[in-house]
């Protein structure tokens, strides 16, 4: 069988040579050799998302490898492609550089210069293995699994100048992600001044510099060191006294992304603005990285140093950065085409608006997690932790239907009031109207009652009982309801008045032919009887 092998060595002559030796060894399948620790990542990846079948199985790691140290990396290669088997080619064969490898997960190291025998002894014998372990493994979904990077999925957040709102957006990507049920660790890496304590009212002594001077952080170590928010976040927070940051270097970086990797689905790192060695780190082993810009020249220049400082350190190459666009605002003239031309890189669709009053509140009570629901900035960046994958698409558009929900349920009584409001309108017509014929026939009562005492008045002293009996009924009808019909007859002792008046619909001087009758008596002065003609 053909042990196929990928030389990582970063000195073009020690390639030349190491590859040349390769060749010479029984069934070896040389590939042209990386030259650095990016690429040879990036080559592993790329072949395990073809075929897994298609990764070599020995990784031949010169020490002079970079940026990345050799046994960082080895430890890196060997979380992520456990499948495959790493020996180590340094000078340096003491007993010390030996367990450290080991601890590392080398299968092995040979010593430089470069011997057959000895190179030949090691790759048999991680080939070897590496064959064991995929016979373990498995050739399907096992080892598919395996291939890829294990645990969690890592996202950096970094801000091309400080003010950004780095922290913020690293908060709810986190926040987002736990939402939709994974289990989220946030870290932070603003070593020097970092906030997510602050934004999440957190008192907590531990931080990330306590793990420092620890090699091996095992599960128990890291949780000693975590801090488990009320929202289920674990947080491993930044140092509080600024100075302490300098402990943390990129070894330090590395091993606690892995760890926490490794016990996580998803892995938010807050990078800050300062670019050190443990950002670094976080950025090249992250599997997105998020810059967050605002749309002024001098963030956008910024951003275009920051990419190109990473391109130059080979961090990270402009293509595989996700940047974002904060406090966007119609009518500016930095527009997120304009800001993918000038960096590089990759813009999200997502742009997120200003919102400083809708931030203030949560901001100033350390309370990012009560942020409104109904905040356009929520929810563009929960919109985002979609787009970025950290969530699914129901869970990502989660803020805007709460808001939607009680916008909805607003709407919901409108709809049942606009429903309802022509019936209300017709009973309170009825109503009206009703009172409308009760005001009528109590004005043609009081109006008769006063016809018939002028009508008796002036029969006693010989006048106008018609005039009378016509003027008093008038008076005590208002304007409206003027033209009523008044007669006054008398009815033996008795002189008996008659108002018919119409009745208003809805509003008065508006009549349909309705009529009220309004009847009174009084008796007679003259002491004459008479009858009704």
């Amino acid at each position: 069988m053909s042990i196929r092998i990928l030389p990582a060595v970063g000195d073009l002559d020690a390639a030349r040579s190491l590859v040349t030796l390769l060749g010479q060894l029984p069934d070896a399948e040389p590939a042209p050799p990386v030259a650095d620790s990016t690429a040879l990542l990036d080559t592993l990846a790329r072949l395990a998302a073809e075929s897994l079948d298609e990764l070599p199985e020995v990784v031949l790691v010169h020490e002079r490898i970079g940026p990345v140290p050799a046994l960082d990396l080895i430890r890196d290669l060997v979380l992520r492609f456990p499948a495959v088997g790493v020996v180590l080619a340094t000078a340096d064969t003491s007993p010390a550089l030996l367990t450290a490898a080991m601890d590392s997960g080398a299968r092995g190291i040979v010593g430089l210069p470069l011997g057959y025998d000895a190179l030949a002894e090691r790759v048999q014998a991680a080939a070897s293995w590496a064959a064991g372990m995929r016979r373990h493994l498995g050739s399907g979904g096992e080892l598919a699994l395996a291939a890829g990077a294990p645990g969690g999925h890592v996202i950096t957040v970094s801000g091309a100048k400080g003010g950004v709102g780095a922290t913020v957006t690293a908060v709810q990507l986190a926040l987002a992600a736990q939402a939709s049920g994974r289990s989220v660790a946030l870290l932070d890496l603003d070593l020097q001044s970092g906030d997510v304590a602050s934004y999440l009212d957190v008192q907590f002594r531990r931080s990330v510099a306590d793990l420092a001077a620890i090699r091996d952080i095992t599960p128990r170590v890291l949780q000693d060191a975590l801090f488990t928010h009320e929202t289920g976040l674990a947080l491993l927070l930044a140092p509080s006294d600024g100075e302490r940051g300098e402990e943390v270097t990129d070894r330090v970086a590395r091993q606690v992304v892995q760890a926490l990797r490794g016990r996580y689905d998803v892995v938010v790192v807050d990078c800050g603005t300062q670019m050190g060695s443990a950002n670094a780190a976080a950025v090249e082993l992250a599997d997105q990285a998020v810059l967050l810009v605002t749309p002024d020249v001098v963030a956008v220049r910024a951003a275009k140093r920051l990419i190109r400082m990473w391109d130059r350190l080979q961090i990270r190459k402009a293509e595989e950065t996700v940047t974002v666009v904060n406090r966007s605002a119609r009518g500016s003239e930095i527009t997120a085409s304009l800001v993918e031309r000038v960096t590089g890189t990759r813009v999200a669709r997502v742009s997120v608006p200003a919102g400083f009053k809708e931030l203030q509140g949560a901001v100033d009570a350390g309370r990012m997690q009560d942020l409104d629901s109904r905040s356009s900035v929520k929810q563009a960046l929960w919109g985002l932790a979609g787009e970025l994958g950290l969530v699914d698409a129901s869970a990502a558009q989660e803020p805007g239907r709460r808001a939607r929900r009680r916008g909805g349920d607003r709407g919901a009584v409108t709809l049942e009031f606009a429903g309802m409001f022509p019936l209300l309108l017709v009973v309170m017509a009825i109503l009206w109207q009703c009172v409308l014929y009760g005001y009528t026939y109590s004005l043609a009562g009081n109006a008769a009652d006063e016809a018939a005492r002028a009508a008796t008045s002036a029969a006693a002293g010989s006048g106008d009982t018609a005039g009378a009996c016509q003027a008093a009924g008038e008076k005590n009808l208002p304007g409206a309801w003027q033209g009523a019909a008044i007669t006054c007859a008398p009815e033996g002792s008795v002189m008996r008045a008659t108002v018919r008046v119409d009745v208003p619909v809805f509003f008065p001087g508006v009549d349909a032919g309705w009529m009220v009758t309004g009847e009174a008596g009084a008796a007679r002065e003259d002491g004459q009887q008479g009858s009704a003609p």
